[in-house]
């Protein structure tokens, strides 16, 4: 059941003059588009606003909005300043960014199932002493979907340039409709209204699909070479290595197309692709069917994410990493 917006969160948007808005490191396009989105929709209201992002822009797809974002804050864009933070539910997910937004009054719109842990974790009020606004629906396809609900809620409609970023992130998140299932009728209705208000499918999917570098061609197919099932061909895992990722470029990565690959091998119900990010670090992506919820797994090991994609960072090399991610598998298996 879809979940309505909470009249308090109505109530801090007309309340407020000047708005932060924030979303979670290493964003995505349904991060960066419910943010630059509702900057738009807030600006029409004869707001002040600010988007603000720690970074990096990684996916081929954002990396154009990059620009549009910045990574620090002077203690005058701060004055009197209300924060509304997207797709996560706590300051410590916006990264670099937390520090500069600590004290400020928050509301928080988010669509992942942990984020009704950090309802009680913000610490924050609004400015009326009320517990934060806390939009949170677990069944959205994406937070661009809730935005829309927002704008809405506030008695308008989506211009063009809006509607471009909120079918954007839609598309994002459900992998161009690939994740929708019988319960979904709500995401085509809202995706034909982003249409009417002027998003192009087309050009969506070109923008997402398109523009992707031979390195990341061939980056793929090292990966699915080493690929190795485990649990009766159940996971599939696999690796990238850093000396890999320095000589084809981190940026030129295209993760979904290899999340899909793997997806359509016959048996298989979870993937695993561990990268070596920095000689240091590991970031581990998580993908299933319907079955195995990853968010299990990647909650193990701190991270988290829906339950068909997660993941999650980690300190140490990938050696180490594989046979204790074997075993937390073991679980769902």
């Amino acid at each position: 059941m879809e979940v309505q917006v909470p009249e308090s969160l109505i109530r801090f948007i007309q309340s407020g003059k000047k708005f932060i808005i924030a979303g979670h490191e290493e964003p995505d396009g349904d991060c960066a588009g419910s943010q630059l989105a509702l900057c738009s929709v807030l600006k029409r209201l004869g707001k002040t606003v600010i988007a603000c992002s720690a970074g990096p822009f990684k996916r081929t797809e954002i990396n154009s909005f990059a620009s549009s974002f910045v990574s620090r804050l002077s203690a005058e864009e701060k004055e009197g300043a209300f924060v509304i933070l997207v797709d996560c539910s706590t300051l410590e997910r916006a990264g670099d960014m937390a520090a500069f937004l600590k004290g400020l009054p928050l509301a928080v719109v988010d669509h992942h199932a942990r984020a009704a842990e950090g309802r009680h974790e913000t610490g924050d009020h609004s400015p009326s002493g009320d517990e934060t606004p806390f939009y949170l629906d677990i069944n959205a396809p994406s937070v661009t979907f809730m935005i829309l609900r927002i704008i809405q809620a506030l008695g308008m409609e989506p211009n063009r340039e809006e509607a471009e970023l909120l079918l954007f992130g839609l598309c994002t998140d459900t992998g161009f409709f690939r994740h929708v299932d019988d319960t979904g009728a709500a995401t085509f209705e809202a995706a034909a209204d982003m249409i009417r208000a002027g998003a192009n499918p087309k050009e969506i999917f070109a923008r997402i699909h398109g523009g992707k570098s031979l390195n990341s061609r061939i980056l793929i197919g090292i990966i699915l070479a080493r690929s190795r099932t485990h649990f009766g061909g159940r996971l599939v895992l696999s690796w990238e290595t850093f000396e890999e990722t320095e000589k084809y470029a981190l940026e030129g990565r295209d993760s979904d197309s290899l999340y899909q690959m793997l997806q359509s091998v016959e048996g298989v119900e979870a993937i695993c692709i561990i990268r070596q990010e920095r000689p240091e670090d590991c970031t581990v992506g998580l993908r299933s069917r319907d079955r195995v919820d990853v968010s299990v797994i990647a909650a193990e090991f701190g991270g988290g994410g829906h339950k068909n994609a997660s993941g999650f960072k980690y300190s140490g090399k990938i050696e180490e990493l594989r046979p204790k991610l074997l075993e937390a598998f073991k679980k769902v298996f």
